[in-house]
């Protein structure tokens, strides 16, 4: 049987009967009322085009955009907004205006699909709604319980208000942006008996048994070579073609089942239910500010940015921005764009560990893209001798906001290449993309450190994004939001360029490669000015103990040796840890949507499990959409994160976060293998469940089960045949495995 013909045998028991009276709570966010705002309504993503269903009875909209809709160019300060390209608007002719009494809205995660359901007048009414990579297509099909009884009007309309062709069964639109990108969108309707006819500025389906909207967006987008970004097909007759050759609705949702399920279903999540976990999703989030368990809301959370990331990050296409790729406005915040000092980063921090290494690589080719544009800059703030280093807010094509330079921010990113092969061993990838970054960028920092005042090397002109202190008449410190202050020997600075020196080390050995360049990256880090403990017990983020023990700032980046990093561990150096603690219980549980997501993986580095839990429930406090610019970091209804008003760091660094609290594989013997570290910080809210087809570095899968709080069955596969250590608590136990073999163990003893 053949994996098409597979999927849509599974995909019929969903997206044909009714929706269950209870929805996996673990898979499923469902509503029992339509979206009133964008903030409550449900995205589906094909990494290239997103879409946002509404879920309206009488009135429905269907949100969309296409990742490479953005103005600007790759030149200094080029960075605009990232912009939405337009919506469906469906009108149901006789719908009651009420909310039917069994409506049902859901987004399932396991089948990337929205959909809705009520009953008028004894005839069920349904709508599903899908986002197709094979078919690089936006589909929906309504259908209904009863023949002939599937009616309504469709329009489809342009963001910037360009006129729509209206054709025998299609609608049609095109323009070009400010910086001469052009665009288009088509959408076609397939009815199943009845009629389709046109009607003003839309089309009429009238008394058909199912139909079916299939709808393609593209732009002329052309990234490759660097700074040659127009020029592609033009994006009339790409969107003109694809829904005309849009396939039967049954095939189209099969291949993109099997498309979605090959990277979702490699991973899975139990971590238990309680009464809560059947209430709708915006009221499980009340449920858990009011203190009621539902560890399954957790693992909504985890799947959920695992989704995401699917939905907005394919190869071939760009890397998930700030909100991924879902945005209805025409400006923003923070242009939509890739921040560098943690957002961008953040967004992939769970790509190796969750399996889903593929939709790393749109970020690697960006950043492969972002080098060369800055390598040929004539911006003399950024020109640097060898290397590349850019501003701290970019745009798809290299372009940046002139706001602030980010000197380490292209060190972050290349750790992202390091990454990559940690998880799995890809040595062609190591050797071609990924040491190339790493050396370059060593280079140059070793030729940019200085001599500190104790004769140990500091990067001149560091900062702590986003604030620093500042020394009032009366000789007090105060912390200055938004200060760029350079400031030699910057924690921040220091921890990314001791990282990647690290990491660089590694590559090295791992190829074997130019030991006279190994052995001064080495002398070079050895001599680097490592974190150090302050007068109140703390990591001090700046070289002088002037950190405020009062200061709650959202980034904590005097903490990246912590994580993403591995310079601070709570086995290798239990002092620095403790500091760490210290600095982490000052800072609060508070911040932004992305920086307590920072802080879940903070706590879980730190082994303290309830702790770490403690921050998760803050991230899950139920934000309404209404209160998109509050000021507090939390949930929206749709789960979508707050910054405010909105970032999809949040959804991203969560996810990342569960895995740290329940797998960890950074810390490695001297002898170099990659200690799995089983349950490291596993919270006492979640006392029985299973965790399966997590990654460790190294190249293993880790399938995990516990009960009580005890490990009761761990599986490790070794995809690469190399050797590790396994632990879990005090115990340890040394891994060969050939490649594609297994271990079991069965108890807490790691006896196999």
């Amino acid at each position: 049987m053949n994996l098409r013909r597979l999927a849509l045998l599974l995909l019929l028991p969903v997206s044909l009967q009714a929706s269950p009276a209870t929805p996996d709570p673990a898979n499923v966010l469902w509503y029992d009322a339509p979206a009133s705002h964008w903030l409550e309504a449900l995205p589906v993503g094909n990494g290239r085009m997103g879409a946002m269903l509404f879920g309206g009875v009488a009135k429905e909209r269907i949100q969309f955009n296409e990742q490479t809709l953005v103005p600007g160019s790759s030149q200094t300060k080029g960075v605009e907004h990232y912009q939405p390209f337009g919506n469906i608007a469906l009108e149901f002719p006789g719908a009651p205006e009420t909310t039917p009494a069994d409506y049902h809205r859901e987004l399932d995660l396991r089948s990337a699909a929205a959909r809705v359901s009520y009953s008028v007048d004894g005839v069920t009414h349904r709508r599903e709604l899908v986002a197709s990579l094979p078919a690089n297509l936006v589909a929906m099909r309504l259908s209904a319980s009863k023949p002939g009884r599937v009616s309504f009007t469709v329009r489809l309309s342009d963001v910037r208000k360009n006129a729509v062709t209206v054709a025998s069964d299609s609608l049609f639109f095109a323009g070009k942006l400010t910086n001469g990108l052009a665009y288009a969108a088509a959408l076609r309707v397939v009815a199943e008996k009845g009629s389709v006819t046109r009607t003003g500025d839309g089309l009429a389906i009238q008394g058909a048994d199912a139909a079916t909207l299939y709808l393609a967006a593209a732009t002329d987008f052309a990234p490759i070579p660097a700074q040659k970004f127009r020029g592609g097909v033009s994006p009339a007759s790409v969107v003109s073609g694809r829904i005309a050759a849009a396939p039967a609705y049954a095939e189209l949702r099969a291949a993109q089942l099997a498309d979605y399920q090959t990277l979702y279903g490699r991973v899975s999540l139990d971590l238990g239910t309680t009464a809560s976990s059947s209430l709708p999703t915006d009221k499980r989030l009340a449920a858990k500010k009011a203190r009621q368990p539902d560890p399954a809301l957790a693992t909504l959370l985890f799947n959920y940015g695992r989704y995401l990331l699917i939905g907005s990050s394919r190869p071939g296409g760009q890397p998930a921005n700030l909100q991924g790729l879902w945005n209805d406005e025409l400006y923003p915040a923070w242009f939509c764009a890739y921040t560098t000092n943690i957002n961008v980063e953040m967004n992939y921090w769970l790509a190796e560990p969750t399996a889903l290494s593929e939709c790393h690589q749109p970020l690697f080719d960006w950043i492969d893209n972002l080098a060369e544009v800055q390598k040929a800059t004539t911006d003399l703030r950024i020109q640097v001798p060898i290397g590349w280093v850019a501003y701290s807010t970019n745009n798809q094509y290299g372009g940046n906001t002139g706001w602030a330079v980010h000197m380490p921010g292209s060190a972050w990113l290349a750790r992202h290449f390091w990454e990559h092969y940690a998880f799995t061993g890809d040595r062609a990838f190591l050797e071609k993309r990924a040491f190339p970054h790493l050396r370059d960028l060593s280079e140059l920092w070793m030729k940019r450190l200085v001599p500190g005042p104790d004769g140990k090397l500091i990067t001149p002109d560091g900062w702590s994004p986003e604030h620093g202190p500042v020394k009032q008449p009366d000789g007090r410190i105060v912390m200055k939001e938004g200060d760029r202050t350079p400031r030699p020997g910057a924690s921040y600075d220091q921890q990314i360029v001791h990282d990647l020196f690290t990491n660089t080390l590694s590559a090295s050995d791992a190829l074997g490669s130019d030991p006279a360049f190994r052995d001064r990256v080495s002398a070079t880090r050895a001599n680097l000015l490592g974190p150090r403990i302050g007068r109140w017990g703390q990591i001090m983020e700046w070289m002088e103990d002037v950190d405020d023990p009062n200061n709650q700032h959202r980034h904590v980046s005097h903490l990246f040796a912590l994580y993403p990093g591995r310079q601070i561990s709570a086995d290798r150096t239990p002092e620095l840890a403790a500091a760490a603690k210290v600095s982490l219980q000052a800072r609060g549980n508070g911040g932004t949507g992305w920086s307590r997501a920072w802080k879940i993986a903070f706590w879980a580095r730190l082994h303290d499990g309830d702790q770490a839990e403690r921050v998760l429930a803050g991230l899950l406090e139920p934000i309404p959409a209404s209160g998109a610019r509050s000021g507090r970091g939390g949930s929206y209804p749709n789960l979508f994160g707050a910054h405010p008003p909105f970032q999809m760091d949040s959804n991203f660094g969560a996810t990342a976060g569960i895995v740290e609290m329940l797998l960890q594989s950074h810390d490695q013997t001297e002898s170099g293998d990659y200690v799995i570290h089983l349950l490291p910080a596993l919270p006492k809210t979640w006392p029985t469940g299973s965790a399966k087809g997590l990654r460790a570095r190294g190249g293993f899968i880790v399938d995990q089960e516990w009960n009580e709080g005890r490990l009761v069955f761990a599986k490790i596969t070794s995809l690469l045949g190399r050797t590790a250590v396994v632990r879990h608590g005090a115990q340890t136990h040394a891994l060969v495995l050939a490649k594609d073999s297994s271990v079991v163990f069965s108890s807490e003893s790691l006896r196999p």
